[in-house]
């Protein structure tokens, strides 16, 4: 798994996705890996792959895709927080669970209300749109029915789940500003004085769920305000 610096997006747009899918299938190539799943939420990523030198191979697709993106939005400086997380997958069934789990990103993330309608996920390589996804090694495991189903099980699965966090919904986060900022209309943060304005920010900043760019939208702060406060 990898995640955005200071929880902040690593996707714009849908160009951007495409982007580092186009990375993958580029190193997959030239590295010889395989890939069995992923997700790309807009400030991290989940991939599920089968490689002998995978801090080598994660370190050249990141670094191509980190320099593509600060071309891109003319920035410089990282992109990602730390290093990427990892655990080995050690058996068949766990291999499935892990799928599953990445599968249901967007689903649990309340994106959407099916995994079928997220475009941005290994889901449906695996029902025919493939790209980069070695397929046939979990094909071979059950049936493509089999793999419908048990995708789409409710569960309580916990991969990496230490690490993981959520977005709230508008809703939600609106709440969660206004009390953090103690105000009742959240246009009252721009007439903050600089030092408030750059706390309640550092603070908004330190919520799991909340990222920079859903803060930017919601208070109307420019995002760059928000990065260096």
């Amino acid at each position: 798994m990898i995640r955005g610096i200071n929880r902040q997006d690593i996707f714009e747009d849908n160009e951007d996705k495409e982007k580092f899918i186009q990375t993958i299938a580029i190193y997959k190539e030239k590295c010889s890996f395989q890939v069995y799943g992923y997700c790309l939420m807009n400030n991290h990523i989940h991939l599920l792959i089968k490689d002998k030198n995978l801090s080598i191979t994660m370190r050249k697709i990141c670094a191509s895709y980190v320099y593509w993106y600060n071309l891109k939005y003319r920035r410089c400086g990282h992109l990602y927080q730390d290093r990427f997380k990892n655990e080995v997958v050690e058996d068949d069934s766990y291999l499935l669970t892990v799928l599953r789990y990445i599968h249901q990103n967007p689903l649990k993330a309340g994106i959407v209300k099916n995994i079928a309608d997220y475009n941005w996920s290994s889901y449906g390589e695996y029902l025919g749109k493939q790209k980069i996804v070695d397929i046939d090694f979990v094909l071979g495991m059950i049936t493509k029915d089999q793999f419908i189903d048990f995708n789409n099980e409710e569960n309580r699965d916990k991969c990496l789940e230490y690490i993981e966090n959520y977005r709230f919904d508008d809703i939600e986060a609106r709440k969660i500003i206004k009390k953090i900022s103690k105000v009742k209309n959240i246009n009252e943060i721009q007439s903050f004085e600089k030092v408030k304005r750059d706390e309640t920010l550092k603070k908004l900043k330190e919520i799991d769920g909340l990222s920079i760019r859903q803060i930017a939208r919601i208070t109307g702060i420019t995002r760059k305000v928000i990065e260096i406060a």
